[in-house]
């Protein structure tokens, strides 16, 4: 992984903070991955940010969407959001817990199959990370579903859970990651 300015180089993928032009491919890798991944398919609810992705992490201050492509496809995206968890569906307690207006909430991190283990996930991270701590955010929260291949062992390897919902029978688990020390 080279860093080269604002992005990285992951071998022949480019690892960047998306465009206007990155906003098509970005939302058929999302909604790809509800239908086919998560089984869920697109649900208004918890899923509305997709539909109008440059709004909410294009032009929205203190809120980022990243991408990796290769040869003009995104592959993958990473996204950033300000706040926490919702109640409900989320325990009171943990919405609670980050309600306070320095948390920022990581979203979206998803990887087309054909491209998993190459790096991108964890660059993708670094750079949400990266813009959180210099966008004041002092915390970052995540949630992911375990039975996605691959999630809860990634998020693990960088992060802290806070709690593990699958004793009552949700297939959700949540973390805590450390942000690096803001430039600003």
């Amino acid at each position: 992984m080279v860093r080269q300015g604002g992005e990285y180089q992951v071998g022949e993928y480019s690892v960047r903070r998306a465009a206007p032009d990155d906003v098509e491919g970005a939302r058929s890798l999302m909604l790809d991955t509800f239908y086919r991944e998560m089984g869920t398919g697109y649900v208004p609810a918890f899923h509305v940010d997709v539909i109008d992705l440059e709004r909410t992490y294009l032009r929205t201050p203190g809120q980022a969407l990243f991408v990796a492509e290769r040869g003009g496809e995104v592959v993958a995206t990473g996204g950033v959001r300000s706040g926490g968890p919702k109640s409900p569906p989320n325990p009171l307690w943990l919405a609670e817990h980050y309600a306070r207006g320095a948390t920022a909430q990581l979203v979206r991190t998803y990887v087309r199959p054909a491209h998993r283990r190459r790096g991108l996930a964890r660059a993708l991270v670094d750079l949400c990370c990266e813009f959180a701590a210099e966008s004041g955010y002092d915390t970052a929260y995540l949630h992911t579903n375990p039975e996605i291949d691959g999630a809860e062992p990634f998020w693990r390897s960088l992060a802290k859970e806070v709690l593990d919902e699958r004793p009552d029978g949700e297939p959700v688990v949540h973390f805590e990651i450390a942000l690096p020390q803001s430039r600003s």
